[in-house]
């Protein structure tokens, strides 16, 4: 074993390789997955699964998707609600078309392939515009995927104003029914994700994106193509969110239009990676976790302080908080809520001798 050393420290090249180096993060991790697959399901209730848990995760994986195009490789993209449509209806037409074969987890899967499929459709401007207009033609993606499915009725079997539903399901014959099995798949879902994800942006092809964001024509100048760096980063951020997009039509709505992954859903999840962080996969988990606890928290608030308000001025009340925080974050701290719990724990580690 040949070691490097500096100072008291020693490491060694499989160290160096470990998805969490750092003992306390590996002891983390392992302390949040036995919570989230062993106390959760036996201590929660159908509401926390129904309205905090499953949106949570699903829309942590749809964060993290944005995050591998926005955050790792730099490309702006506003059209992550309709990506998201794209995978919801590309596994209803698999799911519905195809009986035989309606296992939930190849549905899925189906979905995110489609909706790779269009992001790389929709990322070969990026070629040549980046910035605001690249944000711009992500946003005409958008309008154009909300329209097909609104007009086009092959995709929603017909039916009136592009809603469709969903039945029984199923994974390899075990039937989900109750709140707690559909919140275990999503969460076996999110955890193969994240881990994918994880080894995706700090192995080749994530440094090459990475490159891309930093400075793109030095990264042309070394030998990276742009072209294919960007549109992998378009397709595999496409695949997450589409995969997202399926379980929140079959596993959160089990019915649902157009209108359910519209613009405000693009804003949204923009939003939680810039108030979560941008490139960092803890970030999009943080931000999915206070965009969805926020406006549970602001319906409450007037409650408890005895002050009565309408359902119009709390709405207003939330896009108002929203809208101060992102601009609060933007200015004192861009990296987001990923940042301020590196600083805490770094702190922590150093206890009681801090520099």
């Amino acid at each position: 074993m040949f070691y490097r050393e500096a100072g008291q420290f020693k490491t060694d090249y499989a160290s160096d390789q470990q998805i969490f180096p750092i003992l306390q993060d590996r002891l983390f991790v392992l302390a949040v997955l036995v919570v989230a697959f062993i106390v959760v399901p036996i201590f929660g209730t159908a509401y926390l699964f129904s309205e905090i848990f499953i949106p949570f995760l699903i829309l942590s994986l749809a964060a993290i998707g944005l995050n591998i195009l926005v955050g790792y490789c730099g490309q702006v993209s506003l059209g992550t609600g309709g990506f998201m449509a794209v995978g919801a209806y590309a596994s209803y037409n698999f799911w519905l078309r195809l009986p035989e074969a309606n296992n939930l987890v190849v549905v899925f899967l189906f979905g995110g392939v489609m909706a790779a499929a269009v992001g790389i459709l929709f990322g070969l401007p990026s070629l040549r515009i980046k910035g605001f207009y690249l944000a711009v033609a992500t946003l005409a993606s958008q309008f154009f995927l909300d329209w097909t499915f609104a007009r086009v009725k092959w995709f929603t079997n017909y039916t009136p104003s592009g809603s469709v539903a969903v039945g029984e399901l199923s994974v390899f014959g075990w039937r989900i029914d109750t709140p707690v099995e559909r919140y275990l798949l999503i969460l076996a879902f999110v955890a193969v994700g994240a881990l994918v994800a994880k080894n995706l942006v700090r192995g080749h092809i994530g440094r090459s994106w990475m490159a891309i964001r930093d400075m793109d024509i030095a990264a042309e100048i070394i030998g990276l193509r742009p072209l294919r760096t960007k549109l992998t980063a378009f397709a595999v951020s496409s695949f997450f969110i589409g995969v997202a997009g399926a379980m929140w039509g079959f596993l959160r709505l089990g019915s649902w239009e157009p209108a359910a992954f519209d613009i405000n859903r693009s804003f949204q999840i923009l939003f939680m990676v810039i108030i979560g962080g941008l490139g960092s996969l803890l970030g999009s988990f943080l931000g999915a976790a206070f965009i969805v606890l926020l406006p549970l928290l602001l319906n409450q608030l007037p409650a408890w302080l005895g002050i009565q308000m309408s359902t119009a001025l709390l709405s207003n009340l939330e896009f108002m908080v929203f809208g101060a925080l992102i601009v609060f974050f933007l200015i004192v701290e861009p990296h987001g809520l990923a940042r301020l719990w590196s600083l805490a724990k770094e702190k922590l580690r150093l206890w009681p001798f801090p520099h």
